[in-house]
C-alpha cells in the first residue's frame, strides 16, 4: 500500500502548564487494512460528488444501481436505478429507469419512474412514465402512458385498471 511520512511543523508553545500533546498522542489512530472497513458506509454522511459518466463509446449490458448521480451518453441494455439520472442526447437506454430526478435528452425504450421527470425537446421515450411531477418540453417525442403517483419509486409498479363493467 501507500505510506505517508509525517511532516513536523514549528508551532508556538502553549501557555498552559498541563501536559503538552505530542504528535504521537494527538494523532488519529492509524488506518490499517484491518481497520479500513470498520465504519459502515451508512454511518458516513453523503456528500455530493460529480456524477458518474458513461461515455458515448460505452455499451453496458446489465443493470446499473447507484445511490449517487449518473450521466449516460452511451448505450445501456438493462435497468438503471440512481439518485439523479441524466440521459444524454447520444444515449440509448433499453430498460427501466428509476430515480429521484430523471432528465431525458436522448432515447429511452422502457418504463421511466421518478419523483421529478423532465423530457427535453430532444427526448425520445417509448414506454410508460410514472412520476410525481413531470415536465415535457415542446418537441419531445413520447409514446406511452403517463401516470402520477405520490410515490413512483415504490416497487409496486403501475396499478392495473379494472375492466369496464358490462
Amino acid at each position: 500500500m501507500f505510506s505517508k511520512t509525517r511532516v513536523t511543523e514549528n508551532t508556538r508553545p502553549q501557555q498552559s502548564s498541563g501536559p503538552q500533546p505530542t504528535p504521537e498522542t494527538d494523532a488519529a489512530p492509524a488506518v490499517t487494512p484491518e481497520r479500513m472497513f470498520d465504519t459502515p458506509a451508512a454511518a458516513a454522511p453523503r456528500t455530493r460528488t460529480a456524477p458518474s459518466v458513461l461515455s458515448a463509446d460505452l455499451t453496458v449490458v446489465g443493470n446499473i444501481k447507484t445511490q449517487g448521480d449518473i450521466q449516460v451518453e452511451g448505450t445501456v441494455e438493462g435497468d438503471i436505478r440512481a439518485h439523479q439520472l441524466t440521459v444524454g442526447e447520444s444515449a440509448t437506454i433499453k430498460g427501466e429507469i428509476v430515480g429521484d430526478d430523471v432528465i431525458v435528452h436522448g432515447r429511452v425504450i422502457g418504463r421511466v419512474r421518478g419523483l421529478k421527470v423532465r423530457l427535453s425537446a430532444s427526448a425520445r421515450v417509448e414506454g410508460d412514465i410514472i412520476h410525481k411531477t413531470i415536465a415535457i418540453e415542446s418537441g419531445a417525442h413520447f409514446e406511452g402512458s403517463v401516470q402520477r403517483q405520490e410515490d413512483p419509486l415504490a416497487n409496486g409498479g403501475t396499478k392495473k385498471l379494472a375492466p369496464p363493467a358490462s
